[in-house]
């Protein structure tokens, strides 16, 4: 084909052309506007997000997230140590605790008498006894250490020491 026949055919053909180009003006036209309508939501959207709920905007939130995660996390590593600290203590503490009640002599009427074992978790301590009788009442306390002591003890303190190191 030469120029004059593609000069003859766009001639021919200019009203459909021009309708055609029109046409798809037309359809760019409500195309630019249906993206407008969009941008502009999406920007009411955003200006609504970014402003947040109480009028501080979206970065000042996420600021203050990140500060408070710290600060929780600062809290929860100081009450994580105090726990440490109080294990610690409460291996030492008095954990363990059992009384036996006795009748020391035969003409007392009730169990007057009493042995108290008060153990840690490693069973050391001590165990108390107290021996009632009419006329007076006399105390002792023998010191625990892993279980044992170094002074003779009574059937009862015996006692009173197994039941308290059964304990767990």
């Amino acid at each position: 084909m030469d120029n004059t026949e593609i000069m003859k055919f766009v001639v021919n053909n200019l009203s459909y052309m021009v309708a055609g180009l029109g046409v798809l003006m037309i359809i760019m036209y409500l195309m630019m506007i249906n993206v407008m309508y969009n941008l502009n939501y999406m920007k009411k959207r955003y200006k609504k997000m970014m402003t947040g709920v109480d009028g501080t905007n979206l970065e000042r939130l996420i600021i203050g997230c990140v500060d408070d995660a710290k600060a929780v996390s600062e809290e929860n590593q100081q009450i994580k140590k105090d726990i440490e600290d109080i294990r610690a203590l409460l291996q030492k503490a008095i954990t363990k605790v059992a009384v036996v009640r006795f009748r020391a002599f035969e003409d007392m009427g009730s169990d007057l008498s009493y042995a108290v074992a008060m153990l840690d978790s490693d069973d050391n301590g001590v165990v108390l006894s107290s021996i009632f009788a009419r006329e007076d009442s006399r105390s002792y306390v023998k010191p625990i250490i892993a279980g044992k002591s170094n002074y003779q003890m009574t059937d009862e303190e015996e006692e009173a020491l197994k039941q308290a190191m059964a304990q767990r």
